[in-house]
Parts: structure tokens; C-alpha cells; sequence
């Protein structure tokens, strides 16, 4: 490791480390506009100029672009230095425009910062000032490009970090231009990020323009709710209302960016009709009265009909807190375990993902782009987990092999093996890839020592080209010292994801540091899984409702009827029950069927709101500025209402499990004995794998919840779903990138820039339907018909048909996320 001194500071760093790298873990920053960690060097803007003294470089260089070495003596404030310098921000305010004042990144502007610090203020040059053409790039970013300064950032992630090509460099010298060919909506889902890294006004957040300055936002650490990746985010409100979201830097995490869905999918917070008001049969009560009167029907229905007849629904969008919190009041009641998943099988595919997860096997983002071999299993990253997409880039850019065993048609900007494999086979297929990736006489002693983990010994009824195709990538994870296996938990069989666990544990046994990386089918799905370890051996509650067995439903943060497959049955479903209490904080479908509605606080505005994501990591989203209802609301565009008054309107609401615990206290009555525990402890004695974790109460934030490595994962004994018919498809609901969730369908930005839902068929089986060059397809299902826009594609599975669902509900009209028709009943569709 070289040791060099700077500005009389010695200091020892690793091989490879740039000087102003180094010269920032001493404190120093050096100014700089083109470098970026995550983006690396270019040498473009030279305003990072500082003067080598002595050692292998002397002489004023730049520090982006000089490696730290043995013997140097570095100097940044010397006056040759600060002279170039100075002399750099003269030469870009030649043609920058003076309109900071109006400039709508004027007070977080790296220019203007770097203006002022270096002293220059009165402009010398006399000429015309160089002018650009400005484009419309869509609804999220705002283009001004006659403030670029050409530091490239950029083009350079834009094209080189996240692989989209229709933004980028025209011209030369000077009149070098950034945007597209021509107008029109960017089209990458990490586009939003050029806005955090222009270090000028050229790109600025059209969301929030006009909203305010950087210094008069309210600004909090939080953590992104879109999906189970937890990415680190910063919140910033004004005026009670959320204006505008940033990446947050975070290592461990998302480094230092995040997806447009994350960044955009906000509005959930400002929407215009979110609920405040507490409702009791469709009629305005005071918050304590409706609690009064959950607490009293909850009560009687119980001694009615005994706690069988009551059940809690949570849902993945919760915070531990709240999760905790219905668990335990279920518990403590002798009602059925919460349940936080649309169906059993999904908890159960979550259950055995967190049971495998282990501190051994768990890798982070940034560790999953350090792997030199990636397997990914039905997991379609841009849908399900974004970010997730943008790692595989970055390990595929430094020389990994990514494979992809999943039926769904795939868009991702690197060249990966797609193997389109039936949705049933993919479990067997994982364990025969690990399996060839041996030698033989290994083959055979692992097959004889874990004979439910490296499956039958036969080739899964593939063809030859699918076989080759997979011991190719046998071939590439024998050469690899890293590898990592990326598993879904939503459209697998249930043995998929306690096999991937099992695999990984193998492969790390032999002798290589693999890895294991789960994705999970919401923010928070690992924390239910953690908490309610015993949900997948609970009766489905539709059907439950459907027979009268459950007939009051305690729903917090959940709507059952956002994403179930069947709407009109769940909604006759609930229209059956004696008693729906409903506690969210969204206009929901939901909220008009309930007997007693509570609004609650949401997680930008709880004091206590933690998830836990796809790694197992611990971590906790602040409370963002003043709660209450946004004061543009409260106008209506117009001037504030002259009301004087200590108290925000709407500033009352508390959260979820705030609420559970009143309830809670209410129902046990006085007094209980022994005193009640507080959640984390209750958690702690409940679920003794964690008990070292909750012992002392909420565990430290970033920790990893996961408990001490037991073994292989558990591993599925049932028999592979059987293919469907040849004159049958497999129809999969798989997610899209927009809306893709439930807080993301509220806002109104991602819904416009949604596609339509969308049904992708084979296209020799589009051929063999006679549907070639058709624009819709008609499905006369059980339930009716279903008419959709129609796709084809030869990189997927022939015998199956991928449903992507968009803002609309029209599609929820199937037997369940995965649903066999024949194909005579599939046919071309009218005109759209």
C-alpha cells in the first residue's frame, strides 16, 4: 500500500486509490465537477489541479487522474494551483449564464459553490455568450443546456453506468451537446439520477420546480418503499408537503443511486384524496370514538363466534413496528396469526427464503456487483426489484457471466444468457447447473450426501440446445471465485427458494465465496416473514371470508383488492363480512367498503418506522418536516385561510401501531398481569432464532436481522408443478417497471408514463394461433372475456403467456398470478 503525504499529512491507501481519493478520507476535498465515485475519472473539467512536491509525479497534475504512490508530496493549496484553478471557473463562466438568481439549482449548485469559493465575481470576457436549443426530455427532468459546463457525468452514466443509448454527446469541441436526437421522454428507469449528478443547472427536478429553494426544504434520511431492495433516500418537504425525493448515499446499499420509481413514486403522500378524517359507517368521527368502536365489535364478535372468527391483515408496505404490533394483538387475542401475504404459498415461499438467509450468505448491492458469476432465477429485476438491474450491470461491466433462467421475456442493458425455462423446471434446473459445475467423481459424492438438494440426476426433459446453454454456465460458475445466486419468491415453485439457499451454502463450502440474494415481493416482505414465521400454514383468507369462518377483518395498510387476481370474488368476499376496520392512509378501494376507517400517519411523517430489506438489513426511514395536510390543499390556490392556531390540520394522525397498541391495551383491559412487554422484547420471546437480537430492544439500525446459519435451507419434497398441455398456455402476472406497486399506482407521473397492460405470447405460438401481426388478443376465461394489447417475442417460453399488468384493473379477472387457458380459447382481438 503507498504511502504519500498531502498538505503535510501522510497517509497509506490502497493500490489504485487516486490522489483525490485519498486526499478526502484525510478531509481535504479537492474541487472537482467531472469526478465521481461511482463514475470514476475522465480528467474533463481539470478543476481538481493540485501540485505534486516531490516523488514519482512533480508538477501541477490532476488529482482525478494520478494514482496515489509511494514518496509523494502532494500540495492543494499551493499558489500555482489555486491559480489554474481559479483560471478553470473563469474559462466556464465564459459561456455559463449569470441567472442564478432564477437558476432552479441556485443555493445546491456545485458551481456556483465552486464560483464563489475560488473568488472570481466580475467577468472580463466581452463576446456573445455560446447558446443551445433546450429539449423536452418527459415529465421528470428539465433540460437547460445552456449551463453546461462539459464535466460529461451525465453521458457517462447514462450510456457507460446504466446502458441506455438515446441520450448522449452531438457535436464537438464547444458546441458538444447533451440530450437526445430529438425531444421526447427519456427512456431509462435510472434517468432521474442525472439530476442528482449534474453539477450545474442543466438537469433539475421538473416535479418540484417552482417549490422552493434547497434551503427552505425540511430534509430527512428515509428509506424507499417501492420494492424489498430498501434503497437509502433523502426526503425533502415544504409547507406539510413532500416536494422532491434524492439518493441517498449509501454503500452497504444502493450506493449512489436509486430507479425513477423510487425517486417519483412519492405522491402517495400529497394525494389529494388521501383519507383524515376517521369514518364510522360512512359518517365523520372523532379518532377515539372509532376506536372505541373497533375495540367494542372486535370484542363482541369474538365472544359471538369465538377468535377464529377474526383475522388481521397487514401487508408487506408495513413497518416492522406496525407488523410487530398486529402480530402480537393477534396473539394476545387468539385470533389467527397476522397475515401479511395475498396468499400461503407466497408466505411460505418467503418463510423458507428467510429461514436460508444467513449472515454467511447474504450480499448486499455492492456486493452482488463485486460477482464474477451471476445466476438469476425467476426474478425479473427492471418489474420486481429495479436497482437490482443496475448492479447486474455494473458486475457484467467488471467481467461476470449473468445467467437468467426464467420463462418472461427480459430487457436488460447487458448481454446475459437468457435460458427461457418453464416456471416448474427452474428449482431442478438451478441444482443441475451447480451439479455440473463439478467434476464428475464430486457429482456423484454430493448426490449421494444431499439428495433432496442436487435433485434427479437426468436432464429435466430439456432439449440439446437448452442443455448445452446450461453447461456452459456450468462451466463459467466452475471458473468463478464469487458467484451469487439472485432468486425470486413470487412466480417460483415453492422449493426454488430453500434450494438456492441450500446451493449457495454448497458452493460455499467448496471453497468459493458465493453468495445469496433474494428478492422479495414487497418493502418490508422479510420483516413479515421474520414476524409471523407461521403464516403459510394458515387457511387462505379469501376463502376463509367466502365460507363464513372469518367474519371481522382488522386490515392495516393493506388493500386486498390493489393486486389480488379476482377482484369482483374479493370483493363479494368482503362485502360478507360483519365487521371491516380498515387503517391506511391511501384512498384505497377498500376504505368505501369499510364499517370503521382510521387514518394514519404514513412512513415520511412516523417517528418510528423501520423495514427490513431483501439482505436482511435493519433500517429506518426519519420523520420528514411538520405532518399535516398540505397547505395548497388547505388554499385551493388561493391565499391560506387567516386561521391562528398552534395545530397543523390533519397534523393528528398516529401511526399503525400506535393505534394496534391502544387497541391492545383496550381489549386486555387494565392493568394486565404480568405488565405488558414492549414489541421487541414480546418479538424476542416469541421467536427464539431472533432472541439475540430483540433481547435489549430494537436492535441498532443497519444490522442485519437474520439468524445464525442452521444448515442447508429446507428444501421442498413435492413434486414439480407438471407443464401445461401442448394445447394449452400458462398465463404469469408478472410486475412492470410502472406503476409496479401499490404506493407507486398513486402517483399520477408514473402512472402517464406507464404502458398499458400487455400480454406477451411466443412468437411461434402467436404464428400457430394465426395471430402474427395481430395488435390485440382476446382470452374468454371463466370469469369472461379479456381483451388485451398483444407482444411477441422469440426470448421466451413457448407454452407460456406473461401478463404485465398497468395503471388499470381491467385484468383482474384471473383464477390467480398464475392461471392455465386453452388455446382455443385465446383469439385475435378487435381494434384498439
Amino acid at each position: 500500500m503507498p504511502r504519500l503525504t498531502i498538505d503535510h499529512r501522510a497517509i497509506e491507501v490502497p493500490k489504485g486509490t487516486k490522489v483525490i481519493q485519498a486526499a478526502e478520507q484525510l478531509g481535504i476535498y479537492i474541487p472537482r465537477f467531472c469526478f465521481h465515485e461511482a463514475l470514476g475519472a475522465v480528467g474533463a473539467c481539470r478543476m481538481c489541479a493540485v501540485m505534486f512536491l516531490d516523488g514519482p509525479v512533480k508538477g501541477l497534475e490532476m488529482s482525478c487522474m494520478t494514482e496515489a504512490r509511494e514518496g509523494m508530496v502532494v500540495s492543494t493549496d499551493h499558489p500555482e494551483a489555486q491559480d489554474f484553478r481559479r483560471q478553470v471557473i473563469e474559462w466556464l463562466m465564459l459561456n455559463h449564464p449569470h441567472d442564478c438568481p432564477v437558476c432552479d439549482e441556485g443555493g445546491q449548485c456545485l458551481l456556483q459553490d465552486m464560483t464563489v469559493s475560488s473568488g472570481h465575481g466580475i467577468r472580463r470576457y466581452e463576446g456573445d455568450k455560446r447558446t443551445f436549443r433546450d429539449q423536452d426530455l418527459g415529465p421528470f427532468v428539465s433540460h437547460e443546456m445552456n449551463r453546461c459546463i462539459h464535466c460529461w457525468r451525465c453521458r457517462r452514466f447514462y450510456q457507460e453506468y446504466a446502458g441506455y443509448r438515446d441520450l448522449g454527446a452531438m457535436q464537438i469541441g464547444r458546441r458538444t451537446y447533451f440530450g437526445r436526437q430529438r425531444s421526447g421522454r427519456l427512456e431509462s428507469p435510472f434517468a432521474g439520477n442525472i439530476v442528482d449528478l449534474c453539477p450545474t443547472g442543466v438537469y433539475t427536478d421538473k416535479p418540484s420546480r417552482f417549490q422552493g429553494r434547497y434551503w427552505d426544504f425540511s430534509r430527512a434520511a428515509s428509506v424507499c418503499p417501492h420494492c424489498s431492495l430498501g434503497c437509502a433516500v433523502t426526503v425533502n418537504t415544504r409547507y406539510r408537503k413532500v416536494v422532491r425525493l434524492e439518493a441517498r448515499e449509501s454503500p452497504e446499499v444502493n450506493g449512489h443511486f436509486i430507479c425513477d420509481r423510487g425517486r417519483y413514486g412519492y405522491a402517495f403522500a400529497n394525494h389529494s384524496q388521501r383519507p383524515r378524517q376517521a369514518l364510522v359507517q360512512n359518517r365523520e368521527a372523532e379518532l377515539h370514538l372509532a376506536l372505541a368502536e373497533t375495540t367494542r365489535r372486535l370484542a363482541q364478535i369474538t365472544r359471538e363466534y369465538g377468535p377464529a372468527a377474526v383475522a388481521g391483515l397487514g401487508s408487506t408496505r408495513m413497518g416492522l413496528e406496525a407488523q410487530i404490533a398486529l402480530q402480537r394483538l393477534c396473539a394476545e387475542q387468539g385470533w389467527a396469526g397476522a397475515r401479511f401475504f395475498s396468499e400461503p404459498d407466497l408466505a411460505a415461499r418467503v418463510s423458507a427464503a428467510a429461514q436460508g438467509l444467513t449472515p454467511e450468505l447474504a450480499v448486499s448491492q455492492s456486493d452482488l456487483a463485486k460477482a464474477d458469476f451471476i445466476a438469476v432465477v425467476g426474478v425479473e429485476p427492471l418489474g420486481e426489484a429495479p436497482l437490482l438491474a443496475l448492479a447486474l450491470r455494473q458486475a457484467w461491466r467488471a467481467g461476470a457471466t449473468v445467467a437468467l433462467l426464467d420463462p418472461r421475456p427480459m430487457t436488460l442493458q447487458l448481454e446475459v444468457k437468457h435460458l427461457p425455462l418453464a416456471p416448474g423446471v427452474l428449482d431442478s434446473a438451478l441444482a443441475w447447473l451447480v451439479k455440473q459445475s463439478f467434476g464428475a467423481k464430486k457429482r456423484r459424492a454430493l448426490q449421494e450426501e444431499h439428495p433432496h438438494l442436487m435433485g434427479p440426476d437426468d436432464h429435466l426433459g430439456l432439449s440439446k440446445k437448452e442443455l448445452r446453454e446450461l453447461k456452459r454456465m456450468a462451466r463459467a460458475l466452475a471458473k468463478s471465485e464469487r458467484p451469487v445466486l439472485v432468486c425470486g419468491t413470487d412466480l417460483v415453485s415453492q422449493g426454488l427458494p430453500g434450494r438456492a439457499a441450500g446451493l449457495a451454502a454448497l458452493l460455499r463450502g467448496q471453497g468459493q465465496a458465493a453468495g445469496l440474494f433474494y428478492v422479495f415481493p414487497g418493502a418490508n416482505a422479510l420483516g413479515a416473514a421474520l414476524v409471523n414465521p407461521d403464516e403459510a400454514a394458515s387457511d387462505s383468507l379469501l376463502e376463509s371470508m367466502e365460507q363464513g369462518g372469518v367474519k371481522a377483518l382488522l386490515a392495516v395498510e393493506s388493500d386486498p383488492l390493489f393486486n389480488c387476481s379476482d377482484r369482483a370474488r374479493m370483493t363479494r368476499a368482503l362485502e360478507k363480512l360483519h365487521l371491516l376496520v380498515v387503517l391506511d392512509h391511501l384512498p384505497s378501494a377498500i376504505k368505501e367498503l369499510a364499517d370503521v376507517f382510521i387514518p394514519i400517519a404514513n412512513l415520511y411523517e412516523s417517528a418510528g418506522f423501520s423495514l427490513v430489506n431483501q439482505e436482511g438489513r435493519l433500517q429506518q426511514a426519519l420523520p420528514a418536516g411538520e405532518m399535516g395536510t398540505p397547505l395548497d390543499q388547505i388554499a385551493g390556490g388561493g391565499h391560506p385561510p387567516r386561521v391562528y392556531s398552534l395545530e397543523a390540520p390533519g397534523g393528528d394522525l398516529l401511526t399503525s401501531h400506535e393505534i394496534l397498541d391502544t387497541a391492545a391495551r383496550e381489549l386486555l383491559g387494565a392493568d394486565p398481569e404480568p405488565p405488558r412487554q414492549n414489541g421487541w422484547e414480546w418479538l424476542a420471546e416469541k421467536h427464539s432464532p431472533l432472541a439475540p437480537l430483540f433481547a435489549q430492544g430494537r436492535p441498532e439500525f443497519g444490522r442485519r436481522l437474520l439468524p445464525v446459519a442452521s444448515g442447508e435451507g429446507s428444501v421442498s419434497a413435492d413434486p414439480l408443478p407438471a407443464l401445461p398441455d401442448e394445447d394449452q398456455l400458462e398465463i404469469l402476472v408478472s410486475p412492470a417497471f410502472a406503476p409496479g406497486e401499490e404506493l407507486a399506482s398513486y402517483s399520477q407521473l408514473l402512472s402517464e408514463t406507464a404502458s398499458q397492460t400487455l400480454l406477451w405470447i411466443h412468437a411461434d405460438t402467436a404464428k400457430a394461433l394465426g395471430l402474427q401481426g395481430q395488435a390485440r388478443i382476446r382470452l374468454r376465461l371463466g370469469q369472461g372475456e379479456l381483451e388485451l394489447p398483444l407482444s411477441t417475442t422469440m426470448d421466451m417460453h413457448p407454452r407460456v403467456a406473461v401478463l404485465v399488468p398497468g395503471p388499470d384493473h381491467g385484468w383482474q379477472m384471473l383464477q390467480g398470478r398464475r392461471q392455465v387457458i386453452a388455446l382455443d380459447r385465446i383469439t385475435a382481438g378487435g381494434e384498439s
